[in-house]
């Protein structure tokens, strides 16, 4: 087969047992430890709300005054001041704080949801990131196979030229250096496929051995929604503000609580108590707590939860700012990344090839050196390796877009 019409015919296949990268994003949101603590954290604060707005569990008193001597019933039914009885006692917050609490619980166990939700957002965006990048590394893998099998070629024709005459040594030994350094390559390669094969294993739980196949390339594509459309959702839906927005709300609920607590609360209590051949004694009570350490006590936790209010805001408006700048750099990176992919494959490589295939044409003939078909090839490599890079850099900006945005898997 002649050299120009040998890279014509080369076709990275990749494994056909792969996993699609939709069925690994179901099974890691199925196994991950990480999502499954913050589910159960969620859950748990989930349970909060009703026990906050409850009221506190009454008190049981049973008890006994006797007189003359110190065991129950001494002077019963002789002496006045003797009986053996049992109250019963209610606490009760002033009214409004009952359902203040359960509010700022209801708030907690919302922002709790909100991180469960970011964590999953998370999870997938590493997913995709780790798997984008192992797909670059086995294709990367198979473009330098494909390489060093071509460089052989033409180091066989240079070794079979300089044998008579009609090359130099240093072209040989330019080549013979060049398959070593694609050696290097590959070897780096693996490492990084190695280590996305690990993070992967480990985002879904499982044996750290077991294979990861990737799918076949799919190329770029385009990018499915506009910066404006991003920002839009970022600003409804992604979980990052909506948790800051809830914990606004709950700081603020907080400081209504804060100065509700100026109010007192009370306890309710009634008793019955025998004294034996007398009549029988009832008591009522109601006791109230004074807040006479206002400046000292309630004051301040006013201004405290004030603070604390106007601080959620601040770093509300600052998760604002650092996530629509994000945003805006991974969507630059996605838009450039894109039109890296578009130059490269209409114009760059095929351009190269084809200088690639006509210098070779000519180095056969002898009117090529080999400096300029060794530089043609050596283009072709890395705009080839920079072409599947982009496509790689594309994908994982995309991931990241939609993590930043709150765009769930399958949306």
């Amino acid at each position: 087969m002649r050299i120009r019409n040998w890279i014509l015919v080369f076709v990275v296949t990749l494994p056909c047992t792969a996993q699609p990268l939709a069925q690994l994003i179901g099974q890691a949101l199925d196994r991950n430890r990480d999502i499954l603590v913050a589910q159960k954290r969620y859950e748990s604060m989930a349970q909060r709300p009703e026990q906050a707005a409850g009221l506190p569990d009454p008190t049981v008193s049973l008890g006994y005054a006797s007189n003359g001597w110190p065991w129950p019933g001494a002077g019963l039914g002789h002496d006045p001041t003797s009986n053996i009885g049992v109250m019963l006692g209610q606490t009760v917050p002033f009214p409004g704080k009952r359902p203040l609490r359960g509010q700022i619980a209801g708030k907690e166990a919302e922002a709790a949801r909100q991180e469960y939700l970011a964590a999953r957002l998370h999870l997938v965006a590493q997913l995709k990131q780790a798997y984008h990048e192992l797909h670059h590394a086995t294709v990367a893998i198979g473009f330098v196979d494909r390489y060093q099998e071509l460089l052989e070629i033409i180091l066989r024709t240079s070794e079979a030229r300089y044998a008579v005459g009609r090359a130099a040594q240093q072209d040989v030994l330019k080549a013979q250096t060049q398959l070593a350094v694609f050696e290097t390559q590959r070897e780096r390669y693996r490492l990084d496929r190695t280590s996305r094969q690990i993070e992967i294993n480990a985002l879904l739980d499982r044996p750290q051995d077991t294979p990861v196949a990737v799918t076949e390339d799919t190329g770029a594509g385009e990018l499915p929604f506009t910066l404006d459309e991003l920002l839009g959702r970022a600003r409804r839906l992604a979980p990052e503000l909506e948790r800051d927005r809830t914990l606004i709300e709950r700081s603020e609920l907080a400081a209504s609580l804060a100065r509700k607590d100026v109010y007192p609360d009370y306890t309710v209590s009634g008793g019955y108590f025998n004294q034996g051949g007398m009549a029988p004694m009832w008591e009522l009570r109601v006791d109230f707590s004074l807040p006479i350490h206002y400046w000292q006590k309630q004051h301040a936790a006013i201004a405290e939860r004030e603070y604390a209010a106007a601080e959620a805001r601040h770093e509300y408006e600052a998760s604002r700012v650092s996530l629509e700048s994000r945003i805006r750099q991974s969507y630059a990176e996605a838009e450039t990344a894109h039109r890296l992919t578009v130059l490269y494959e209409k114009s760059i490589v095929p351009e190269a090839q084809l200088t690639l295939d006509s210098s070779l044409a000519g180095y056969e003939t002898g009117k090529v050196d080999f400096v300029s078909v060794f530089s043609n090839f050596m283009n072709v490599v890395d705009y080839e390796l920079m072409d599947h890079e982009a496509i790689m850099q594309f994908q994982v900006a995309l991931a990241r877009l939609e993590e930043l945005a709150g765009i769930e898997a399958g949306e």
